[in-house]
């Protein structure tokens, strides 16, 4: 590819629920996407669940009958996790402890300065929220 191509941007990530219903409940009621399309795909015997991220992306989740279980301890090739980006980590800590999602310990990125930590998703999916300061205009 050719520096002239045009740019890039996520239009979605898809997640492959081991339990349907439950990551349904984690994804809306915990962390608050609001349910962009709902399908039953009777060919497939499998779900798909199209939520709305703030910034017009979306997470896709899927149920797949019989679908291994993906690895991720210790960490294994290809994609790592899946990061949000908030604006308040203390609340959202709060929020998820307050359901019980179990929280890793607040770390300091040491190139940016930069708050996060990890969670997982129902299924062990790593995820992250990465908080963003927003920094006063120059001038």
């Amino acid at each position: 590819m050719t520096n002239s191509a045009p740019p890039l941007a996520i239009h979605h990530i898809a997640i492959i629920a081991s339990d349907y219903q439950r990551s349904k409940v984690f994804y809306c009621r915990i962390l608050g996407l609001q349910v962009i399309a709902e399908n039953y795909r009777a060919e497939r015997d499998s779900y798909k669940l199209d939520l709305a991220l703030a910034d017009g992306r979306q997470i896709e989740l899927f149920s797949f009958p019989g679908a291994p279980k993906r690895p991720s301890r210790p960490e294994a090739q290809g994609l790592r996790h899946l990061a949000f980006a908030i604006d308040d980590l203390d609340a959202w800590v709060s929020h998820l402890e307050a359901a019980g999602v179990a929280v890793e310990p607040v770390r300091v990125d040491p190139y940016t300065q930069a708050r996060f930590t990890f969670f997982a998703d129902p299924d062990g999916l790593p995820l992250e929220l990465y908080e963003v300061v927003q920094s006063a205009p120059k001038c």
